[in-house]
This record gives structure tokens, sequence and C-alpha cells, in this order.
């Protein structure tokens, strides 16, 4: 078995992950990159929320402040302080980098970073390099990290960190083309893995990003507030989201049976036409599923096309060819204020819906051809789909998890709480990347590193390598299983929970954890890593259905992107009994949801949220402090 050794390693190479690497080499420290995929990732291959950078206010009177930063992240409920206040403190200069490193974030003519309110954002602090920021902004700090000569190993899928009695002393990969097992010597290890994409059929996440959400859980570390979701109406192929322009040019929403019989279904709700045209409208505003957003707001959308999707068993569509409901030319002035002025100062009211989105954003059309989708001429299929997690391994002020030597940055941290500033994803990924750097650099474990690492790492290999080999035949149902699992965790805990549904749910992952080493058969050593992804993707459900159940019990009510089911529960008139559900009423956002393993199962514990500090901030003591503690506080 090879054996690689380096003081650090980071695993993914998104944004956070390339950005903690050149920190970290920055510094001075021995650091590797591990992925499986160098250009796999949320970060290089998706939109959306990636778009979006949010940071502290940088222009205009309006004032602004960290703690005025911090205290919003705070608000979104079941955030730990500390976390939020360095991902506020240190937003302008991990931004100032990225602007340094070629990202083309918009100035004025005076050199002001101007930004746009955002989702759940008080003071415009967003700003977007286009509709690829996250790809931009990978690339840069992939340019950054291979000046600094970063050595990366490609293809390497992580599914063991390795430990000793004092922490982390390194990593098991398997090397994906060959099937072959490799070791990595290291002490200090930083997941940048992204969210625990893998789990849900009906998903944004672009396909080749996974993710490894039970890496850290069965290393002993915690994960939190794994019931907090972003849910939102999606296109099936390719994986986009459909927000924004793409709903407020009022599209019609057909589905199609097995017989390809269509049916526009929003007029079982709304009855009245432009009544259901206008709630499209907000949808583009609205975006994710809000169970806040039910009774009076643009959800219910997101109910209906579950309804036709999951429940009726119909493929749902966008269509940008012809206007709604059978109206020729619509009367935009009939349309709820909002939705027909926004229009017309657009210049938008005219035409069909493909017709006002060239109009009003050509790069939304053009985006779809590039993925050989012309939707002036076919229609886009879309599902209610999972676009981010906003829980994720626990982490401290440091991004240090339970496990001594090991940290986690961007989506896999859970540093964000129920609802967050739309954006605020990008920036937890710099700031958390940059903490972690920081503090290895100052309290590097390097000496931890066990002499035996090679003893250590053949158990492991010969572990591996026994379960690995009974698994080679000459059938292979690997895809078959992996999409089983997704497809049942789509239909069973979405954004739609049931308690009984999501017990049963359960029951039945543990099945297919249970009959893995019987059921699955590979039939090439290229192959063999599926096993680790489909484990992954069961342990990660299983841990997640054990948070949703919990919550359920515990709490009970809606919040979030999350509906949680109840026949006594309260029901938006005219939808189906099925979507009766318990209002939230913010209850548990002071406290955190914490999963840990134990090596038999999972459980759940809770914990108040940590406060944001209230430190001295008087120059003399902090420049005393910072000089006495390395340079690092």
């Amino acid at each position: 078995m090879r054996i690689f050794s380096h003081s650090a390693l980071v695993v993914g190479t998104g944004a956070a992950g390339y950005a903690c690497a050149c920190r970290l080499k920055e510094a001075g420290v021995d650091v590797a990159v591990v992925t499986e995929g160098v250009l796999c990732g949320t970060s290089r291959n998706t939109g959306s929320d990636k778009q979006t950078y949010y940071k502290l206010s940088l222009a205009g009177d309006e004032p602004d402040s960290v703690l005025l930063m911090a205290e919003d992240l705070f608000r979104g409920g079941s955030v730990d302080g500390d976390n939020a206040l360095c991902e506020a403190a240190l937003s302008v200069r991990c931004f100032m980098d990225l602007c340094e490193l070629g990202v083309r974030f918009p100035s004025d003519r005076y050199g002001r970073f101007v930004g746009y309110k955002t989702d759940h954002d008080p003071r415009a602090r967003a700003t977007s390099a286009g509709p690829l920021t996250s790809k931009m902004m990978t690339e840069a700090l992939e340019r950054r990290a291979h000046e600094l000569r970063v050595p990366v190993y490609d293809g390497c899928l992580a599914v063991e960190v390795l430990k000793n009695e004092k922490g982390v002393a390194g990593l098991l990969c398997i090397e994906k083309k060959s099937g072959e097992l490799i070791a990595f010597r290291s002490p200090d290890v930083v997941l940048a893995t992204g969210g625990p994409a893998g789990i849900y059929a009906d998903s944004v996440y672009p396909e080749c990003h996974t993710g490894t959400g039970s890496l850290a859980l069965l290393a002993g570390a915690a994960a939190q507030n794994m019931t907090e979701w972003q849910y939102g109406l999606a296109s099936v192929s390719p994986r986009w989201n459909v927000s924004g322009t793409y709903m407020q040019v009022l599209p019609r929403f057909v589905s199609v049976d097995g017989d390809g019989t269509e049916r526009e279904f929003l007029l079982d709700f709304f009855r009245d036409p432009y009544r259901a045209m206008s709630c499209v409208f907000l949808k583009g505003y609205q975006w994710p599923f809000d169970s806040a957003k039910v009774m009076d707001g643009s959800s219910v959308i997101d109910l209906l096309v579950y309804r036709e999707r999951v429940m009726l068993g119909r493929r749902v569509y966008l269509d940008y060819m012809k206007n709604p409901f059978g109206i020729e030319e619509i009367d935009f002035g009939k349309l709820d204020p909002e939705a027909g002025e926004y229009l017309a100062r657009a210049g938008a009211d005219f035409g069909t819906p493909v017709a006002r989105l060239e109009k009003m954003n050509m790069p939304a059309v053009e985006l779809y051809r590039s993925f050989g989708v012309d939707i002036e001429k076919e229609k886009l299929e879309i599902s209610l789909s999972a676009q981010h997690m906003n829980g994720g391994i626990s982490v401290d002020m440091w991004w240090r998890t339970r496990v001594p030597g090991l940290f986690a940055a961007g989506e896999c941290a859970g540093t964000h709480g129920v609802s967050r500033p739309g954006g605020s994803a990008l920036n937890a990924g710099q700031t958390g990347a940059l903490r972690a750097a920081q503090y290895i650099a100052a309290h590097g474990r390097e000496q931890m590193c066990p002499d035996d690492f090679e003893a250590l790492a053949t158990e492991a290999e010969i572990r591996h390598s026994e379960a690995l080999a009974s698994l080679l035949g000459n059938s292979d149902n690997a895809d078959d299983l992996i999409g089983a699992a997704r497809r049942r965790m789509s239909d069973g805990a979405g954004a739609i929970r049931d308690s009984v549904k999501m017990r049963e749910t359960l029951r039945e992952t543990e099945d297919a954890i249970s009959a893995i080493r019987s059921g699955l058969r590979i039939g090439s050593r290229d192959r063999l890593y599926l096993y680790y992804k489909l484990f992954d993707a069961l342990m990660t459900s299983r841990a997640v259905l054990t948070a949703m159940i919990d919550f359920s019990g515990t709490v009970g009510s809606s919040r979030g992107s999350a509906l949680y089911r109840s026949d006594e529960g309260a029901l938006r008139c005219g939808l189906p009994e099925t979507f009766r559900f318990v209002p939230g009423n913010g209850e548990a956002n002071g406290k955190v949801q914490e999963i840990r393993w134990d090596g038999e199962k999972f459980s759940a514990v809770w914990r108040p949220v940590r406060p944001i500090p209230e430190d001295d901030t008087f120059f003399e003591n902090v420049w005393r402090g910072f000089r006495e503690n390395g340079n690092v506080y």
C-alpha cells in the first residue's frame, strides 16, 4: 500500500478546500489536497445561491458593522454566536482576497463594491460576479494553489479517518480508477467535502457531487441541525434552480401522466388564473420552499408540484412556449401590482414566457442551450429538489470538530441554522477555511502522528480489502441500490415530513445497511468505490432521519424548509389533507440539535446555542493578547 506524508491534508477541491490549502501553504505548512475529482463539487458546477456572496456592506450610506452582521446571521435560529461573529469579522478580508485573485465582483467608478438585498438580509450586503460566481472563485483559488505548488492527489475518495488515542493520524482513501487503497499520514485533516448531496434523488446538486456526510460522524465528530435544508423547484436535466426570472416571466406549470395526458394543475387550487400567475411571479423572489409561506405566500406552488410528482406519480414541466391557462394575451394590469408593475418596468409585459425571458435575462435562456435544452422549443422537467444543507458537522470557533486534528469547512460544516441570508454560504466557506488554517498553522499537531502509522494504516487496509474483495463478481447492481436509497429519501424525508413515513424510511434504510455485504455486487475494480458511495448515502440518510424523527417528536412544529405533517394541524383552504401541518413558532431556535454515533446507532442531544461573544475590544488588550498568542489570538 502506498503511504504519503504531509503536515496537513485538505479533502476537497471546491472554493472552501482550495482556500484552506492556499492559506496553509502561505503560512508555511506542508499541505496537500486530496479529492475524488478536481472538476467535481458544487462550487464549480452550480449557480443560484452560489452566485451570491454575502459580506459586510462596502458601499452606500446605510450603517453596518461586524456586530450587526453577526446579529443578523445569529438571528437565523439555531446558530452559534461565535461562528456568526467570525463569519462577519472575516467577511471583508476573505472577499478582498478573492478580488485580488481576479474574481470580478462589480464596483462603481469610485471603487465601491455596491450590494443588493438578498433573502433574510436587512442591509444590502449581497454581491455577485454573475451566475457562475462560485465557479469563478474556485478557479481563481485553484490557480493560486498551483502557483503555490500545493500537491493535489486527484481521483482519491476518502473512506476512513485514521485515528489513534490522541486523535487524527491520517486518512485512508481508495483510488477510483484502480480500486487500490492509499494511506495519507497527517495529524491535521480539514474536510471540505460539501453537503450530503448523495442522499436525495430529487436534487439540484450537480451529479458529480455526493459529499461524504458519514466520514466525520463515524470518526467521532458530531453533526448539528441536520434537519435544516433548503429545497426549491429545479430542473431535472440539467440540474439547475428555476428561481428568479425563470419564475417571474410566468411559465405554464403542466403535469403529464404515463399515457402522455397533459394538464395545467395550478387552477386545481387557485381557481383565478391571474392570482395563480401572480403567485408564480412571487416564486422568483421566494424561491426556496418555506413552511412559513404556505398559509400566505408562494410556497403553496411547491406543494402542488410535490403532489403531482411524488403523490400522483406524474411528471411536471415548465412550459415557456405558451402563456398559462390558454390565455393568448395576458392582461398584465390584472396581475397583483408587484408582478404587473415589475414586468412593465422591465419592458416585458408582452408575448410568451420565453419572449419575456429573452427580454429580461437572455443569459438564462442561453444557459439551458449550453446544456442542450432549448426552452423555445421544448418543455423543462422540474421537481421539488434538495439544494443546500444548512446543518452539517459541528465545529467550534476555529472550525474544529470534537475529534482532535479534524476540521470541517464549507457546506459540510454546520454553521448555518434555520434560515440564513442568501449567499452567506460562500462567505462561510472562505472564513471557515481561513480559521481552520490559522489554527493549524499556529498549533499544528505534527508530533501527534504515531511512529507506527504503517501498522495503523495496514490494519485498516486489510479490513477494507476483505470487504471489497467479497463484493466483486460478474454482475453489478451498485447504481440500482444507490438510486433506490436516494429515491427512498426524496419520497419519505424531503420537504414534506410525516413521522410515520420517516420511521418506515429509517427501518428500510437500516435494513439496506445490514444487507450491503450480502446484496451488493460490483463488476470491476474501477467501480469498487461505489461501495463507499452507497454506504455513505445510507449512513448519512440514517443520521438525517434520526434527526428528523427526533425533531418531530421533540419540537413537532414546522420550520424553515420543512413542513411537519399532523392530522390536527393547520391546512390552507383548498389543499389536500396530506398537507395539514403544525405551523412553526420558533420555540427551538435557541437550541441546537446534535447527532452522534456510538458505534451502533445515532442518537440526538440538544444544547443551547453559544451566544455571540462579548469579549474586550480595547485595542491595547487585544494587541497584547495577539502578540502573546503567536499573532493568532
